[in-house]
């Protein structure tokens, strides 16, 4: 598939965003859209079905495509919370997302061949012998944070410089590294349910914190606007156990809140690799404009759990606070992993592993 229905995603996306297209307002046919663009109708239903998936609009039949997305919709303040919210408890275990069962950590076919791994390992051994032994920077080795910059601009079209990256050893370690950084003293919004250790590391850590329910595409409007969490732990992809995921309007609503509260947004974005569409769904940390959302993910899935390496990545305005606060550690992942992790995404097998699941996850049908 030619990359150009990306490049026209992303264009009809800024339109909206920018509210060129109003909402509402219907869009070009796909062969009146191919021929504006100088592209195939089939390149302009692809970027049609991508904008679809993520909620900025809609099919309609005999209507064509339609404007979904509304800013003022879903901002904080601009309207009461949604009755059905209010009987959460009820309505979290009717909850039913498909691909959640599929994709536990049991399907053969999402394991990474562990003879690619192996022959990495050796090649690694064999190749950078001289860099094994060397200690590696607080925040992690200097070819990986590079290689994932790299990576993640051409695969999640995230912009992060490699300082702007901080590897650690596991995700766990990496939440206990933010509660360091951002303050103890402070209050941390944790979905509920959720992932029960999420709660006990920042417990642990020696924070606060404040259970949040989760509606049926995350946290709950009402609950928003009642917190006094200073920062909010979200999963926006897919929550565990509940299979809940962040609309486009919840992801604007979160990032709207932590602009009119100055508050900081951690994406826990685990899993999010295996996702069933054609594109990966846009991050927070891509759509911020604000700089307060810190985006944290791992290898524990996409490569195995013995590979205990995650990264984060932070805002431009924290690294002066996250180098005084956390500078001083030392990276706690072997040189040898991380040069792995480094070589198999630098030379595509990382990325050729995740393609090769994503097809098989659409095959199976796993999703709608």
């Amino acid at each position: 598939m030619s990359a150009k229905y990306l490049r026209l995603y992303e264009e009809l996306k800024r339109d909206i965003v920018l509210g060129i297209y109003k909402t509402g307002e219907k869009l070009p046919s796909k062969r009146l859209l191919a021929q504006d663009k100088g592209v195939s109708v089939i390149t302009a239903e692809h970027a049609y079905n991508l904008l679809v998936e993520e909620g900025y609009i809609e099919a309609r039949e005999r209507s064509g495509y339609v404007v979904a997305f509304s800013e003022g919709d879903y901002f904080m303040g601009d309207f009461p919370a949604r009755r059905e919210e209010e009987a959460l408890t009820e309505e979290i275990s009717e909850i039913d997302l498909p691909g959640v069962v599929a994709g536990s950590a049991d399907s053969e076919y999402m394991r990474f061949p562990t003879g690619i791994y192996a022959k990495t390992v050796r090649r690694v051994l064999s190749e950078k012998e001289e860099h094994l032994m060397e200690k590696s920077p607080s925040f992690g080795e200097a070819g990986l944070r590079r290689i994932l910059s790299e990576y993640l601009l051409r695969s999640r079209h995230i912009r992060v410089s490699p300082k702007q990256i901080i590897i650690g050893a596991g995700a766990e370690y990496l939440y206990g590294m933010i509660v360091r950084a951002l303050g103890e003293e402070r209050i941390y919004g944790v979905e509920a349910p959720g992932y029960h250790r999420i709660e006990e590391v920042y417990r642990s850590a020696g924070a606060k914190v404040e259970m949040l329910p989760l509606g049926r595409d995350g946290i709950q409007t009402a609950a928003l606007q009642k917190t006094n969490a200073e920062i909010l732990h979200i999963t926006p992809y897919r929550s565990f156990p509940t299979g809940v995921t962040a609309s486009l309007q919840k992801k604007m609503e979160y990032l709207k809140w932590s602009k009119n509260r100055k508050g900081i947004l951690i994406e826990d974005d685990f899993e999010s690799e295996f996702t069933p569409h054609r594109k990966a769904e846009d991050t927070l940390f891509s759509m911020d404009r604000e700089g307060r959302v810190i985006y944290v993910n791992t290898f524990t899935k996409t490569i195995g759990p013995s590979v205990r390496i995650a990264y984060m990545l932070i805002p431009d305005s924290l690294i002066g606070l996250f180098e005084e606060k956390i500078g001083f550690y030392a990276c706690p992942v072997p040189m040898l992993e991380q040069l792995v992790v480094g070589e198999l995404i630098e030379n595509g097998d990382f990325e050729r592993h995740i393609n090769r699941v994503r097809r098989q996850i659409r095959s199976r049908a796993v999703y709608g």
